[in-house]
């Protein structure tokens, strides 16, 4: 078998423009699916990275599209509803209540519009919201709704270009209503999912329930599952017991990130594989022409079968050493296609700027496909060389 690779090599230096067009249909299926395969790996790491891996385990509930249009199947989420959602839907670690506000955001000749948040006590560690600078919110600010604001690094660089915001005083206007605040933390820049890390604010809710609307209803509400794992099962079990409560499968809004992310990944992989079935085409189109360059090859060298059948080889032999011959331009095809794959998909997403991602599957599948191509299609002239008569065949040229 060594002796026939030997010899295949001979004969592609003895007709190099046929082997390289040979291998020209190779290279290219074989570089085309890396390519795909890896633009859509890095996409699908792309959203990943957008959406960080904060607040993975996190379920947002708010009121739906019918709960707007029909009061009557609206949802109150109030402190007593709290404890209904923990007796009665499973899977739940923890709740938050969340209240949403926009509003100016100022100190000294510095302002920024802001949206603002207002939320419960230890959510914003326990969601992935990293600090800069500071601290968080204290159970004590929350239960004496102390005017204390912890700011998003891009609000905070606004007002603070010198980094020094924690322990200065803020004022928020809502609603043509001032308020001042205690600045005691500032959020790193991150990827934070559903939260706004950058261009928002948070205050404690118990102050929001105290000073801008007494005894408030939650107009989002945060749920966070046992485990990360169990994300997408929560977001079903929470439709359908608000389905089943209201009468109405849109009375409120459901969504997490790991859902969204999952579903972006799936289409995003779906469409990658569909453009690389499609590159694997001009795989066949390339077996095709191996076929035909080997159906040539055999006739030209129809005098060499002659004579090894007439000093005893085989049929299987010589099927053997035209196989052989054929896999080897498939096998240098595949492995010159995997290095220009990888080379294309390193330059497309440098001009993309998006993270180097290989498919290592793509990689090795495209090239034992590469192979199997080359043995299909080199069988039949194999075949045929190996049926020769050598006395037709020594007779032959």
């Amino acid at each position: 078998m060594f002796e026939d690779f030997i010899n295949a090599l001979q004969n592609f230096r003895r007709n190099k423009t046929r082997t390289f067009l040979s291998l020209l249909g190779i290279i290219i299926g074989v570089a085309s699916v890396i390519v795909i395969m890896s633009m859509g790996e890095s996409s699908t790491k792309q959203i990943k990275d957008t959406f960080g891996s904060s607040g993975l385990d996190m379920v947002s509930i708010s009121s739906g599209f019918m709960s707007r249009r029909n009061s009557s199947s609206s949802v109150q989420f109030t402190d007593s509803f709290r404890d209904t959602m923990f007796g009665q839907i499973s899977g739940i670690k923890k709740i938050w209540y969340k209240n949403s506000l926009n509003g100016t955001v100022s100190y000294g000749d510095s302002s920024a519009s802001v949206s603002c948040t207002a939320v419960e006590t230890d959510y914003l560690q326990t969601y992935g919201l990293e600090l800069d600078a500071g601290e968080y919110f204290s159970i004590t600010d929350n239960v004496m709704g102390n005017q204390r604001i912890i700011l998003g690094s891009t609000i905070a660089s606004s007002l603070f270009p010198n980094g020094d915001g924690v322990g200065k005083n803020v004022t928020l206007v809502i609603d043509s209503v001032k308020f001042n605040f205690l600045v005691i933390g500032v959020l790193k820049e991150q990827s934070a999912g559903m939260e706004n890390s950058t261009n928002g604010c948070y205050i404690t809710r118990g102050f929001y329930a105290k000073q801008i609307t007494p005894n408030p209803d939650a107009s989002t509400v945060m749920v966070q599952a046992v485990s990360e794992s169990k994300t997408t099962a929560l977001v079903d079990t929470i439709k359908e017991y608000f389905t089943n409560l209201t009468g109405q499968e849109n009375s409120v809004s459901v969504s997490s990130m790991q859902t969204m992310i999952s579903q972006m990944s799936e289409i995003t992989s779906t469409m990658s594989v569909m453009l690389a079935a499609i590159a694997a085409i001009s795989l066949l189109v390339g077996g095709i022409g191996i076929m035909n360059i080997m159906i040539v090859t055999v006739t030209e060298r129809k005098q060499e079968i002659g004579i090894r059948k007439a000093l005893g080889a085989s049929p299987a032999t010589i099927r053997q050493q035209f196989l052989i011959e054929s896999a080897s331009i498939t096998v240098m095809g595949g492995i010159v296609g995997i290095i220009m794959g990888i080379g294309i998909s390193f330059a497309v997403e440098y001009v993309r700027s998006l993270s180097f991602v290989i498919s290592v599957n793509s990689c090795v599948i495209s090239f034992v496909f590469s192979v199997l191509v080359g043995i299909f299609f080199g069988f039949s002239p194999a075949s045929r060389a190996a049926k020769l008569d050598p006395v037709i065949a020594l007779s032959g040229e």
